[in-house]
């Protein structure tokens, strides 16, 4: 493979040029693109750069051949999408606009490949939107999530949303099914999160002399089962598996969550028909101030969902 040469366009100006080579080789690992760049192999206007520098419109990028590659050799090109999941991202977009895309992500589907995982969402979305010079998730969403997730359609578009997230300005509410009654009314739960131990796909409740991360919640009942409780649960911060973790530890695990839950209610739950995590991201509500647009959305629970739902309607009346 040769050298290649990029021209930075209006919308990937302003970001790092390690986060832009993050992006745009997403199988290659990130100390293989930090040695490059330490090397001089990466030049902008055949000027050495540091990992920090910010990107201008019109500077022109050369990429050597070994960012294409990881440390074994192997290609890093991203797979090609299936026709059915090509119909199924169609289908899942929900609203799009000049700044926006708005998705009702299907369970089980990545937000972005890797860890052997050879596509994901973004990838997917990119193969079905060719001619789109821009679009980037603005945030995540666990695999077995479903229910709404933004990406952007510019550089400007992408630093807003970051912006809102960051600083509270989007409502963001989920529904989860809960083991268990739920004693009384709203709650709000603050508690400090970390990584397990070397476990990096798994977080736990920190310690009072470890050095956690802040998530809160106000979860709020919805509906009473025998055995269950449907919950509105508005994020206010967004850490990863928050809402997973926080139920777990006050003792009403999701349902469904082969993770942090109970393993023997699921399985009981699995007879009566959930098969995945009962958990889906609901509605938002922001200001964007780029178009002055006020969004206010809502994606439909699954049909397997509902249908769980409608179990738990029988329950109550036995």
């Amino acid at each position: 493979m040769s050298v290649s040469y990029h021209t930075v366009s209006e919308h990937e100006a302003g970001q790092r040029i390690d986060n832009f080579l993050f992006r745009q080789f997403r199988k290659v690992p990130k100390s293989v693109i930090y040695r490059i760049l330490r090397k001089g192999g990466v030049r902008i206007d055949k000027k050495r750069v540091k990992p920090e520098h910010r990107l201008l419109a019109g500077q022109r990028i050369r990429i050597p051949p070994l960012t294409r590659e990881t440390d074994t050799g192997h290609s890093a090109h991203t797979g090609a999408a299936s026709t059915s999941l090509l119909e199924q991202l169609e289908q899942a977009v929900l609203l799009e606009d000049d700044q926006l895309i708005v998705l009702n992500k299907p369970m089980g589907l990545p937000v972005h490949g890797g860890s052997g995982i050879s596509i994901g969402l973004i990838e997917a979305f990119r193969q079905l939107r060719p001619n789109l010079p821009f679009v980037e998730l603005a945030h995540r969403l666990d695999r077995d999530t479903s229910g709404l997730i933004l990406l952007a359609k510019s550089r400007p578009a992408l630093t807003e949303l970051h912006r809102l997230l960051r600083e509270g300005g989007m409502d963001k509410h989920y529904l989860a099914l809960a083991a268990g009654q739920w004693q009384g009314g709203p709650r709000q739960v603050s508690l400090d999160l970390r990584r397990a131990g070397h476990q990096q796909h798994k977080i736990q409740v920190a310690q009072a002399e470890e050095d956690g991360r802040t998530a809160e919640s106000i979860f709020t009942p919805k509906r009473r089962g025998q055995d269950c409780t449907l919950l509105d649960v508005r994020i206010l911060t967004g850490r990863m598996h928050q809402i997973r973790v926080q139920l777990a530890h006050l003792g009403h695990p999701v349902l469904g969550d082969e993770r942090y839950g109970d393993f023997s209610l699921n399985r009981v739950w699995r007879k009566r028909g959930l098969k995945r995590l009962f958990l889906h991201a609901a509605s938002l509500d922001f200001m964007f101030e780029p178009n002055g647009q006020r969004y206010r959305l809502e994606a439909p629970l699954p049909a397997e969902l509902h249908a769980v739902l409608q179990q738990i309607k029988t329950d109550r009346k036995q």
